[in-house]
């Protein structure tokens, strides 16, 4: 590729939009969403999922410098396309690559010789080659590594962690062919602060990607069935892990809910590649099970001590859960598993209330059919309350001493709250 770059990033979520804003400091930029609504709310300066500044949108888009368009034609112009997009699991838990092959066919409308194509999507090893590469070269009419060349740059971005930037996170970079990883490492090291990674193959950055969260799953899993075993055990599983990490080389995970667009996800997508290939894994899924039940172990205990509390008529007895998206300090409700507390304690005929401040309240009515309660609802008093997803702005807002001092039960799935306030936690 002998021009400059002229970039179009697909897909303006979590890793599409802070990407295109960096980029846009450098290069020509247009950021293309097939949501009007999203590029409504961008071209205004609102990002709803609080990764990008209004200022810093407003300062990008001037003089034309980064575009935002869920027009096709907006991409005319490119040479550099990078792909964002989602790739989420069906409801079997196979890989839905629905949005990377559209992306992919919207591409080849645009894709001319000597064009790149960089996927940050997380696919599974092999994925670029066998489903993304075809596409572009039935649609295009083009030749692979001849008129056109692909590289893959697994997206790192740690939604709501204001201390691990974009910038900060190094990058790996791998191509179609050693001039093409060039080209994407030059691309990547203009905005990546910490550095880029060069690895020998597209395949390599895929398995790179995918064993990231298939390992943090795992060791997980290991702190949630612990924390299974020692609530059998009625020993305190953050005493535990606290007097286990004196060791110097004990790992500090701990026990929680296990869900988002990545660490619940990912896993799949290996373990797919690998009954494709004809080797059944043993690890890889292993620690499944137990993440996914988490949520229900937590509405059981609330259940439980709220029958022993009220000798076994808990019926319509309150409960507040605080926190409903998947992690916290970040309004993303992808794949949360509160909602497996909120379905078991409302399916046990308690009455059950959800706050969160900085969630979406119309997405996740419409996704979940779950109400969002706003600060005036907090004045009441609840039989029990849930500290699920503990945001810097919850913290700051309830006051569970309180709570408790008015008869609450309170239960802190992470453990971040001073044990003499607690009743339970994992």
């Amino acid at each position: 590729m002998n021009n400059a770059p002229v970039i179009a990033v697909i897909g303006l979520g979590y890793v599409g939009l802070p990407l295109a804003t960096a980029l846009s400091a450098h290069y020509p930029v247009t950021g293309y969403d097939n949501n009007p609504t999203r590029i409504a709310q961008l071209l205004e300066g609102i990002d709803i999922t609080a990764e990008v500044t209004h200022e810093q949108l407003i300062a990008a888009q001037q003089n034309n410098r980064l575009l935002f368009s869920s027009d096709a034609a907006s991409i005319a112009t490119a040479n550099v396309f990078i792909v964002t997009v989602p790739t989420p699991l069906t409801s079997t838990n196979l890989p839905d690559l629905s949005y990377l092959v559209a992306a992919s066919e919207l591409i080849t409308s645009c894709l001319k010789p000597g064009g790149l194509v960089v996927y940050e999507s997380t696919v599974y090893p092999g994925c670029t080659h066998e489903i993304c590469v075809p596409i572009l070269e039935k649609h295009s009419g083009l030749v692979f590594n001849q008129d056109f060349f692909v590289g893959y740059s697994p997206e790192r971005i740690n939604p709501g962690d204001a201390t691990r930037s974009l910038a900060s996170i190094v990058k790996l970079v791998a191509g179609s062919t050693p001039a093409a990883t060039q080209m994407v490492a030059n691309i990547y090291q203009s905005i990546i602060e910490a550095g880029v990674y060069e690895v020998s193959s597209i395949k390599v950055a895929e398995a790179a990607k995918a064993i990231e969260n298939a390992q943090r799953d795992v060791n997980i899993s290991f702190m949630n069935e612990l924390a299974l075993l020692f609530d059998k055990l009625d020993i305190d599983t953050q005493e535990v892990l606290a007097a286990a990490g004196t060791k110097w080389n004990f790992l500090p995970f701990k026990p929680g809910l296990v869900g988002g667009h990545c660490i619940s996800v990912d896993p799949h997508y290996l373990a797919f590649k690998a009954n494709q290939v004809g080797y059944q894994p043993h690890v890889i899924l292993s620690g499944r099970a137990v993440n996914e039940k988490m949520g229900v172990f937590v509405a059981e205990k609330i259940i439980a001590a709220l029958a022993k509390k009220h000798q076994g008529n808990i019926a319509l007895k309150t409960v507040l859960i605080a926190g409903f998206a998947f992690k916290e300090n970040c309004p993303d409700t992808r794949n949360t598993k509160v909602i497996d507390i909120y379905t078991t304690l409302n399916a046990a005929g308690l009455q059950v209330s959800v706050y969160d401040p900085i969630v979406d309240a119309e997405m996740v009515k419409y996704s979940f059919d779950v109400e969002i309660i706003t600060n005036k609802n907090l004045a009441q008093t609840y039989d029990a309350i849930v500290l699920a997803v503990p945001h810097q702005q919850i913290l700051l807002t309830l006051n569970f001493e309180s709570y408790k001092n008015a008869g609450a039960f309170i239960y802190d799935v992470k453990g971040v709250l001073p044990k003499e306030v607690i009743d339970g936690r994992l």
